[in-house]
């Protein structure tokens, strides 16, 4: 494990969300360590005015754990408190329509819907999964392997509103909504075309897509999604947010009072869990 650096030390005035990369390019560091090499221990002492700051520790190498600690002495009392430390999501907001547009639209997804569940009008798993990856096929730009049952049947449990472990139509549709513009996010953050994004990409991604984590889940992100290069594919990135969504959903629908607390027996605990 690499010894933990002060990678920086900007100063800040009331900004407690992640910050992103053009802030740092815009921000000079205020005090930073003298020396950036790996070392067992790395220790550095500053005198700064007072204001307020971000502290910026960081590994010798990248995507590796390492602890710190950090000492203020100040005349009067001081406040420091991790930044991201809020979980949340946001709710979405119904967009108004065109009654023709959407109609005409709805009308040419009855009948690709169709012709995939046939008359049952239904779709299990392994059809979504097979119309998913027929799509995800022809965006050569996507890199991935498409996905799997266990990814199809995690869709189904987000969206089967009827509990019929299928989709009817208006449930399939609103899962295309949602990986549409999931995947209008990807590739916004792939920017070199890889058909993958990085771990820094993917945690605006998520961002962007509503769901707002701490630093923690991030990490926990990264080590479930994530290649050993640290790069997360289509498939992986669909998963994750799928996942995140059903957790959440879950989640409120036993925090009642909306305190963001909750107390389960073990019977809502695996249903939360099994159905998430």
């Amino acid at each position: 494990m690499g010894s933990v650096l002060l990678g920086s030390c900007p100063q800040m005035h009331g900004n407690k969300q992640h910050l992103q990369k053009d802030f740092f390019l815009y921000n000079a560091s205020k005090a930073r360590s003298k020396t950036y090499i790996n070392m067992r221990e790395v220790s550095q002492r500053f005198r700064l005015p007072p204001s307020e700051y971000v502290i910026v520790p960081s590994t010798y190498e990248p995507h590796q754990e390492g602890e710190f600690i950090l000492r203020v002495f100040s005349e009067k009392r001081n406040l420091s408190e991790e930044a991201e430390n809020t979980i949340s999501v946001d709710r979405p907001v119904p967009r108004p329509g065109h009654t023709d547009q959407e109609s005409e639209e709805q009308q040419q997804f009855r009948n690709i819907f169709r012709q995939i569940a046939g008359d049952d009008m239904e779709i299990c798993a392994d059809e979504l999964k097979n119309v998913l990856n027929t799509v995800v096929n022809k965006h050569k730009d996507l890199k991935t392997q498409g996905f799997t049952l266990e990814s199809c049947r995690s869709m189904i449990a987000l969206m089967d509103t009827d509990g019929s472990g299928r989709l009817n139509l208006q449930e399939f549709h609103h899962l295309w909504k949602k990986i549409k513009a999931w995947q209008k996010i990807f590739k916004h953050y792939d920017t070199d075309h890889s058909g993958t994004i990085n771990s820094y990409e993917m945690r605006n991604a998520v961002n962007d897509a509503g769901f707002h984590l701490n630093s923690q889940l991030y990490d926990i992100i990264t080590m479930r999604y994530a290649d050993k290069h640290m790069n997360i594919d289509f498939d992986s990135f669909i998963c994750c947010f799928v996942r995140l969504e059903g957790m959440f959903r879950a989640f409120n629908a036993f925090d009642k009072d909306g305190d963001g607390i909750i107390k389960l027996n073990v019977l809502e605990w695996l249903q939360l869990t099994m159905y998430a």
